[in-house]
């Protein structure tokens, strides 16, 4: 289940509820069992995080040991696409029917209390347990790499080379299914105890974070005269 949290308070702000016209699916391991009221079981949320995001951390047992490692992902309705290389021990595990869980956070804001048992985070965060699948056809395999690609860098697939036989042949590419999720919200003002309310000597409030893209720089090999294409110079979170 997500879980963000700094500091030991029990006491919660207010997050407003959220509609669940395509619920998600409500198991063990996909049921927050602290702060859920910030839990929302709406699909179109788990969409919407996962679209956010571009870096996921894949959690496995591999060589008897838990790893967790950052990759990047694409989505295509109701599935997830990883990729990485043949020779990564971690990438095989993830490929060989265990389970395996991701996440996708994205940081919002810092809150600082006027307790610092109180300071915490605004947050979206989006975690899928399963079993991942290895797309082994051809067909199957593109589409997930022109999905990972176009959600990392948007415009690339029809600009750049596509990778030639020798090159896919060091790449596994898994579909994990997002049937099993949560999603875990805040995004709200600092949660006080009434003691440290009635105060006026500290300053409570959010410092919002947030993406932006820099302007693009060309690699020291590219011609003068060759401009980053639009889909470049025009990014924006």
């Amino acid at each position: 289940m997500c879980g963000i949290v700094i500091g030991m308070s029990s006491s919660t702000p207010t997050t407003p509820s959220r509609p669940s016209s395509t619920p998600l699916s409500s198991t063990p391991r996909s049921t927050l069992t602290r702060k859920k009221e910030r839990a929302s079981g709406d699909r179109a949320d788990l969409h919407s995080v996962l679209d956010a995001g571009l870096l996921c951390h894949v959690a496995v047992v591999s060589g008897g040991s838990p790893v967790c490692v950052p990759t990047g992902y694409g989505r295509d309705g109701d599935t997830l696409y990883l990729h990485g290389s043949t020779g990564s021990g971690n990438v095989r595990a993830a490929s060989s029917g265990v389970d395996i869980c991701v996440t996708v956070t994205i940081l919002d804001g810092i809150v600082y209390a006027r307790s610092l048992n109180n300071h915490t985070f605004n947050y979206r965060c989006a975690m899928i347990h399963g079993r991942a699948r290895t797309l082994t056809g051809d067909d199957e395999r593109d589409h997930a790499l022109h999905v990972i690609s176009e959600h990392l860098a948007p415009g690339s697939w029809d600009y750049a080379r596509r990778p030639s036989a020798k090159e896919l042949a060091g790449v596994t590419v898994l579909a994990l299914d997002l049937e099993e999720a949560s999603v875990k919200l805040r995004d709200d003002d600092p949660g006080e105890q009434p003691e440290d309310v009635d105060r006026d000597d500290v300053w409570a409030g959010v410092i919002g974070v947030r993406t932006v893209f820099d302007p693009p720089t060309s690699a020291a090999y590219v011609p003068a005269d060759v401009k980053a294409p639009p889909h470049v110079t025009t990014r924006t979170p």
